[in-house]
């Protein structure tokens, strides 16, 4: 969700019942390299956010690897100084910060791709785990592990809460991800397509146009990213087949980066991270709209799937 979930669309999640997430790069204007820049930004949305709602919210902190963790550890500084309810850690390690935040007295959670990843942050003490889909947007791990193979295996594998996200865009995805064993949902690109979202109108109106198989996954270093299929992303697939060197690649994920695309605009020859959930939305809607069309539709669902369980 970078460039994507600032404090508006986390405020309007969390106001409406849900949990709403803010990323290190919540109500930025322009890219900084510069780590106490970077924290400091984080502790102003931090604030604000406060502002804006009584409710719990989270943040996200990816924990990065080798040069990165110099930004998550002054991100994590700034979270204890200023009191979140949870914290969810990704991209990492699930025992770097764990520890640090929970003797500040945060609930964490982790983001997992399989169940041995899940079985190793319950190890070292998380809350929850959150199952990443296959089917989910932006960037996982080389595993291939659908949400609907996925949830039911770490729901076997673990004793803490499960929540899993990836595909789940309406009320249909939720009841699968509960019969599934998941204990809650995490939903991304559906409030990339909301009001309060901090994408790009032309990013929204791009994902609304999209219809079926409307993604794919980039091979990056260290892992995948999935996109909305573009000028970029068939660019970038030349390059990989025809054996374009790493720095190459590099380069032209940099020139193209989430910030031109997601940010700025460009929803042609910008990286616009989303899931194959994409293909399932049409309009956007107010994030409370999102979240009642879940919650107002419950028993009607509950209603339509006993009559089928009762014709077995």
């Amino acid at each position: 969700m970078n460039w994507v979930s600032g404090v508006d669309l986390a405020a309007a999640v969390s106001n409406a019942g849900g949990l709403g997430v803010i990323g290190p790069n919540a109500g930025a204007e322009d890219i900084t390299h510069d780590i106490e820049e970077t924290a400091e930004r984080y502790r102003v949305q931090i604030r604000k956010l406060k502002k804006l709602t009584q409710a719990p919210f989270g943040v996200n902190i990816p924990v990065g690897i080798g040069e990165m963790m110099k930004y998550s550890k002054k991100i994590v500084e700034v979270v204890i100084d200023e009191t979140v309810a949870v914290t969810i850690t990704s991209v990492g390690r699930p025992d770097v910060y764990t520890q640090a935040l929970k003797d500040a007295g945060f609930k964490v959670l982790h983001a997992v791709s399989t169940a041995q990843h899940a079985k190793k942050a319950e190890s070292v003490g998380v809350d929850a785990v959150i199952c990443e889909g296959f089917e989910a947007g932006g960037h996982k791990g080389f595993t291939e592990l659908t949400t609907f193979v996925l949830t039911p295996m770490v729901a076997d594998a673990v004793d803490i809460p499960v929540i899993t996200g990836g595909g789940i865009g309406d009320i249909r995805g939720v009841m699968a991800a509960l019969a599934l064993g998941a204990d809650g949902i995490y939903m991304g690109t559906r409030f990339m397509v909301t009001q309060e979202s901090e994408s790009h109108d032309r990013v929204k109106e791009a994902i609304a146009r999209s219809v079926d198989a409307c993604t794919v996954s980039l091979p990056k270093d260290f892992m995948l990213a999935r996109d909305l299929t573009n000028d970029f992303t068939k660019t970038y697939m030349t390059m990989k087949m025809a054996g374009a060197a790493p720095e190459e690649l590099r380069n032209y994920i940099e020139e193209h980066s989430q910030y031109r695309g997601q940010h700025l605009g460009d929803a042609a020859e910008g990286e616009i991270c989303c899931g194959q959930v994409a293909g399932l939305i049409t309009e956007v809607h107010s994030a409370k709209e999102v979240l009642a069309q879940i919650t107002d539709n419950i028993d009607s669902q509950l209603e339509k799937l006993k009559q089928k369980l009762d014709s077995f």
